[in-house]
C-alpha cells in the first residue's frame, strides 16, 4: 500500500490560503505538479500513490477512471486559479508524474497542460515535463505531446539488465528506454532524462556499469540515479523479509554511487544535485529545483502535495474520494500545515545542501557552524565555497549527505 499522509490541520472547504501565504508571491517562481495515479502493474519496490484499476468508485457513486481523469484534474487546476486569485505569475514549470502518466491518451495530457496555460499562462521559457513508461509510448505519441507543448520527457529505465528489472517487477524490456530516447529526439524533444536505480538485490558492479553505459550511449542530456530504498509495505520488502532476496547494503550503495559519478563525469555529465546529472545547465530539471529551493508549486491529483508561501498541504489519496470532492465543489485537500520560520530554515539547509551551489553558512546556528567547520576539516565540504560563505558537499560529502545535514541543522 502507498505510504500514509501526514497529520495536519483541516483545509478550508474552498481551499483558501492565509493572506500571508500569497504576500510577495510575484517574487517567487510557480510550478504545477500533475499527478496521474494509474499504473498497468505495481512495481515491487514502489510505494507511490498509484492504482492498477481502470475504474475506481468514490462517495456518491462518483467514478475516477482513466477515461475521465483528465477532466477531474482540470477541475482542480480551475480551483487553483480561484485560490491563488489574480496571481500575476506565469507558470514556470509543469511536471506530469505518477503512476504512469502515459497510460492516458496523449490528448489528455495535452488538455491538462492547456488548462494550466489557460488559467495561469506559461512563462516563455517554461519547462514542461512528463514521465513515461518506455512500453507505453511510441514516436506518434511523443510527437503529439511535443506538438501540444511538452518539451521534456523522463523515461523510467532503472536498469539495462533483465534480471535486475525482474527483481524490481519492471515490465519494459532492456533496450526499449534507449530506443525511446531516439524516438523523443526525432519527435523534437531537446531535453530527455533517463531514471536509473542502483543497489537492487542481485545487481553486480558490472551490471551497474553496463546500465550506465547503456544510458549514456542513448544520448539523453540528463540522468538521475537513485539508491534503491526498500519501503515497508511493498512487495520487495515482503520478499526480503521472507528471505527470497537479500537486503540492500549501504556500502554497496556507496560503491555504486562512486561508479555513477565516475562514469557520468567521464561522459560529460555534471552533478547539480546529489542524485542528478546533466550535460548542460539548460538540461537541469527546473521543476525539481523549485522543490529544492522552496519555491511555490501546486500539486494537483490524488495524494499530491503543494506548497505556497510557507503553507504546505496534501490531497486525499484515493482517486474516488478525490473525484467526489471536486464533483461536490470542495477542495480535495486532506490536511495542511503552516511552516514556522525555524521549519523553513531547517528545510532550506536540508534541501539546498544537496545542490551543487550548496547553502549559505549564514543559515546555520552556532552549533551548525561548528559542525560545518568540522565537516570542512574532514573533507566533507569544499574549501573554496566555504571561504565564500557557502557549504558545498565534496564527493565524499555527497556519500554522507544525510549525516552532514543532521549535524548542520543542530
Amino acid at each position: 500500500m502507498p505510504s500514509v499522509l501526514p497529520d495536519g490541520e483541516p483545509v478550508p472547504e474552498d481551499g483558501s490560503l492565509p493572506p500571508a501565504a500569497l504576500a510577495g508571491a510575484q517574487d517567487r517562481p510557480l510550478g504545477f505538479y500533475l499527478h496521474v495515479p494509474y499504473c498497468a502493474t505495481r512495481c515491487g519496490y514502489c510505494d507511490f500513490n498509484t492504482y492498477t484499476a481502470t475504474e475506481l468508485r468514490g462517495s456518491g457513486g462518483v467514478l475516477a477512471s482513466r477515461d475521465n481523469y483528465a477532466d477531474t484534474l482540470i477541475d482542480e487546476v480551475r480551483l487553483a486559479r480561484k485560490v491563488l486569485g489574480d496571481d500575476p505569475r506565469p507558470v514556470r514549470t509543469v511536471f506530469v508524474g505518477g503512476g504512469t502518466p502515459t497510460l492516458l491518451a496523449a490528448g489528455d495530457l495535452v488538455r491538462m497542460l492547456a488548462a494550466v496555460r489557460d488559467e495561469f499562462g506559461l512563462a516563455d521559457d517554461a519547462e514542461v515535463t512528463t514521465e513515461a513508461n518506455p512500453e507505453s509510448v511510441d514516436r506518434a505519441y511523443l510527437e503529439e505531446l511535443r506538438a501540444g507543448g511538452f518539451n521534456r520527457v523522463s523515461f523510467g529505465m532503472q536498469s539495462a539488465k533483465q534480471h535486475v528489472l525482474k527483481i524490481l517487477d519492471r515490465t519494459h524490456t532492456p533496450g526499449r528506454p534507449e530506443a525511446c530516447v531516439a524516438e523523443a529526439r526525432a519527435a523534437g524533444f531537446d531535453h530527455v532524462n533517463l531514471d536509473l536505480i542502483y543497489g537492487t538485490p542481485g545487481e553486480s558492479d558490472e551490471d551497474w556499469r553496463e546500465s550506465l553505459a547503456a544510458a549514456v550511449g542513448a544520448g539523453p542530456d540528463h540522468i538521475s540515479a537513485y539508491a534503491l530504498i526498500v519501503e515497508e509495505g511493498t512487495q520487495l520488502a515482503r520478499r526480503i523479509r521472507r528471505g527470497e532476496v537479500p537486503m540492500t547494503d549501504d556500502d554497496v550503495h556507496a560503491d555504486r554511487y562512486l561508479i555513477a559519478d565516475e562514469v557520468l563525469a567521464g561522459a560529460g555529465f555534471d552533478w547539480y544535485e546529489v542524485s542528478n546529472w546533466a550535460t548542460t545547465e539548460a538540461g537541469r530539471c527546473l521543476h525539481n529545483e523549485l522543490y529544492w529551493r522552496g519555491a511555490d508549486w501546486w500539486g494537483a491529483g490524488p495524494g499530491a502535495h503543494s506548497h505556497v508561501g510557507g503553507v504546505r498541504w496534501w490531497n486525499v489519496k484515493h482517486p474516488g474520494a478525490y473525484a467526489a470532492a471536486l464533483a461536490g465543489g470542495r477542495t480535495p485537500g486532506a490536511g495542511r500545515e503552516v511552516l514556522a520560520a525555524e521549519d523553513r530554515r531547517v528545510e532550506r539547509i536540508l534541501l539546498e545542501l544537496r545542490l551543487r551551489e550548496g547553502c549559505e553558512l549564514a543559515l546555520l546556528r552556532p552549533a551548525g557552524l561548528a559542525a560545518a567547520g568540522r565537516a570542512l576539516v574532514e573533507g566533507l565540504l569544499e574549501a573554496g565555497p566555504y571561504g565564500e560563505g557557502r557549504a558545498v558537499l565534496t564527493l565524499r560529502g555527497r556519500l554522507l549527505a544525510d549525516a552532514v545535514v543532521r549535524d548542520l541543522v543542530d
